[in-house]
């Protein structure tokens, strides 16, 4: 094993050893100021227990700690060690999630007005991104999956020929692996985009262990990309809001790219997040691909499992004979009720009654995400799970209409380059709204944002015209129980609209 260097944890450990005494934020000085007299109940006790820990590390920008927005110690050393091990240029550490480093990308490629290309089912983050940089976007529809009627991203065909109406493109934006953990091999995206001279900017959330392992798929940066954002909290022992950026090459200007990441993330960044991603890329460069092995072997023997128990709760698969060069993230497993029964939340919550907690859920599937210590007694606890759940759903005869996520809401009649889409928040800032029913709004301006979530992707953005196929999808989800952001109406029975 290499040896376990994380720069940015010394540092804090450090200075927590040192015992200085703080005239500074924050305000519990280090945990000192949980210390308090009378508090003797054994729940007080468990506050000190669970919190001291963290908030000796918890500090603010000092001379033992460097600065995140202008890094000269630790924190360069870390982010300098972490492009290494990623295979960037520059990496940046984020505090806020990737929603930070999706927007950021986007100030940093664009002026108001601009144009970028972007896949349709994205995050709303890049959304946001684009409403704040008052970005004009052309969307592009993602190509779906054979097998299951999933969406991943658009052809390459269809990049190719969007650039080709609008070379003044200032970039191609696109969301890579799904929430599914489907990748498409984007180095033929990487060249099309690069003919043009813009870069080929990628959300890889989901993927901040791609290519740290042979059974992994390959990661955006090794297939051309310019700028890439992963969620290392989401499968690297990552305190949550911990994410990178990486970027390579010179189509992304670091001074700009600087400037609107200290806009965007906090000027009081937490050093306990910035101290475990630098610990999540010690013990990938300590540990090497043996870190993911517990991991890869639970998710496997779980697989075999159910291939065995021959359970009408089957794993989703994926088409091989796809147009798309797609690949499976190991990690993530994705299961649906083969009979149609049981939606995606049903499985949900019947696997939530035994203890089970999954990653998230949809009309038609469920996404079980397995960590790097997933174990043995935590896969004999699923299994359990899964045999109560069919026992269950035997003796429930009633079928349900099936449903495909995404195939009611990306309608083959729609077209697959649209129109450029403004996002300058001046454009409907003085326009009136008013709420009417789901049901009449066809054709009308949404004046809202509508987010099931998860995964986070919009049905509907402010400025968009509702479609029938879109009212299809919030009533579908709707019915099946998904929660919307952003939404006025929680049920979605309603829907604000721009008045004609």
């Amino acid at each position: 094993m290499k040896p376990f260097i994380a720069p940015v944890f010394e540092a804090l450990l450090q200075h927590a050893k040192s015992a200085v005494t703080g005239f500074h934020v924050p305000g519990h000085h280090g945990g000192k100021a949980l210390n308090q007299p009378g508090w003797t109940d054994s729940t007080d006790a468990k506050v000190i227990e669970y919190f001291y820990k963290i908030m000796e590390i918890d500090v603010t920008e000092l001379s033992s700690t460097d600065d995140l927005h202008h890094p000269e110690a630790c924190i360069k050393e870390a982010q300098q060690l972490a492009a290494l091990t990623f295979g960037s240029d520059d990496s940046y550490f984020l505090v806020g999630g990737s929603t930070s480093g999706n927007i950021a990308l986007l100030l940093t490629v664009c002026e108001p007005n601009d144009l970028v290309i972007v896949q349709r089912n994205v995050h709303k983050s890049v959304l946001n991104g684009l409403r704040l940089a008052g970005a004009r976007a052309v969307f592009l529809l993602p190509e779906l999956e054979s097998h299951s009627g999933l969406a991943t991203i658009p052809s390459v065909q269809d990049v190719k020929a969007a650039l080709a109406k609008y070379p003044e493109a200032k970039a191609v934006f696109l969301s890579n692996p799904n929430y599914y953990g489907m990748k498409v091999n984007l180095a033929p995206y990487a060249e099309a985009i690069h003919h043009y001279h813009i870069p080929l900017l990628v959300d890889e959330a989901h993927g901040a262990h791609f290519g740290m392992h042979s059974a992994f798929p390959r990661s955006a940066l090794s297939e051309g990309a310019d700028a890439v954002v992963q969620s290392a909290h989401k499968t690297l022992p990552t305190l949550t809001m911990g994410a990178l950026l990486h970027v390579q090459g010179d189509r992304i200007a670091r001074s700009v790219l600087s400037e609107s990441l200290a806009m965007i993330q906090s000027s009081s960044p937490s050093f306990p997040i910035i101290a475990s991603i630098d610990i999540s890329r010690a013990m990938i460069d300590a540990l090497g691909p043996s870190m993911f092995e517990q991991s890869l072997n639970a998710a496997e023997a779980f697989r075999s499992w159910l291939i065995r128990q021959d359970t009408d709760i089957c794993e989703m698969t994926i088409e091989s004979g796809t147009m798309l060069e797609l690949s499976k993230d190991p990690l993530r497993v994705v299961l649906f009720d083969k009979t149609g029964r049981q939606t995606g939340f049903e499985l949900q919550h019947m696997l939530e009654t035994h203890g089970c907690y999954i990653e998230m859920a949809d009309p038609r599937y469920a996404v079980l995400v397995f960590g790097i210590q997933t174990s043995l007694h935590d896969i004999q606890k699923l299994q359990y799970a899964i045999t109560q759940l069919d026992d269950r759903r035997s003796k429930k005869q009633e079928s349900i209409k099936e449903l495909r996520y995404e195939r009611g809401f990306f309608s083959p009649d729609e077209n697959r380059i649209s129109e450029p889409v403004s996002f300058a928040r001046a454009r409907f800032k003085n326009e009136a709204t008013e709420r009417i029913h789901l049901e009449d709004s066809v054709h009308h301006i949404s004046a809202e944002l509508v987010v099931p979530y998860p995964p986070g992707i919009a049905v509907l953005y402010p400025g968009e015209k509702i479609t029938a196929a879109a009212i299809t999808r919030i009533k579908e989800l709707s019915l099946a129980g998904a929660k919307f952001q952003g939404a006025s109406d929680g049920q979605m029975k309603t829907i604000a609209v721009y008045r004609e």
